[in-house]
This record gives structure tokens, sequence and C-alpha cells, in this order.
């Protein structure tokens, strides 16, 4: 058996914690998606969010940047990826995680989202 002051150290690198973000971001935006009628909430949570890691001892920052679906409720939105973000890197790496920053980086709008509907656009305007 090896002492505890002879064990080496388990270090986990900053692009590895930003990955689970981005993962447990996407799995928030799923979730919200999976009870939201809105199509543009599922077409926004398809798109991978964005994440960037700074770990430092064992506390961990992080920011992550989403697309969401419009209209809706950023707000809360927002605080469900930042809370399941909080569960996740904790859960999976046994680091805190004081700080997660969402940006909403782009907002689908459902009849901008499809090709189709963009080309009917000036057809159906009232004269």
């Amino acid at each position: 058996m090896v002492e505890a002051g002879e064990r080496g150290a388990t270090r986990i690198a900053d692009r590895v914690v930003a990955k689970i973000a981005s993962q447990a971001a996407r799995e928030a935006l799923r979730a919200d998606a999976a009870t939201a009628p809105d199509a543009a909430l599922t077409d926004a949570a398809a798109a991978r969010p964005n994440a960037v890691a700074a770990v430092r001892g064992g506390v961990a920052r992080v920011r992550v940047a989403v697309e969401l679906g419009y209209p809706s409720d950023i707000g809360a939105q927002c605080g469900a990826v930042r809370r399941h973000v909080v569960e996740r890197v904790g859960e999976l790496t046994g680091m805190e995680v004081p700080e997660v920053a969402v940006t909403v980086e782009r907002l689908h709008v459902p009849r901008w989202e499809h090709p189709e509907q963009r080309a009917h656009r000036g057809r159906d305007r009232v004269r």
C-alpha cells in the first residue's frame, strides 16, 4: 500500500472540464426543450454549447456560450444551464464550481430557421 504522501496527484485539464461543462449545458437545454412546445428550442438545444474553463486547485470557473430558442424564458434557461453545469462538473470531477458565466450568443426564431419559410416571407405580406 502506498502512503498518502507518496501518491501522485490527479490533475484534470481545463479543456476536460470545459468539455464536461459543454455537455452538461447541452443536457440542460435538451431537458428544457423537451418540456417546451416551441420547435425553436429543440433547434437551439441541438447546437453544442461552447465552454471554457479555468481550473486552479480544486476549483473550476466556467464560461458557457449557448444558443436559445426565442421566444422563451431566457433567464430560466440560463439558470438551468448554470445549475446543471455546477452539478455535473462537481459530480464528475470532484471540483467546486463557484462561478458559471452563461452567455447567449444567438436566439433562434422559428420562422427564420427554416429556409423554405424564408423564401415565402415576401409573398405572405398584406398588400
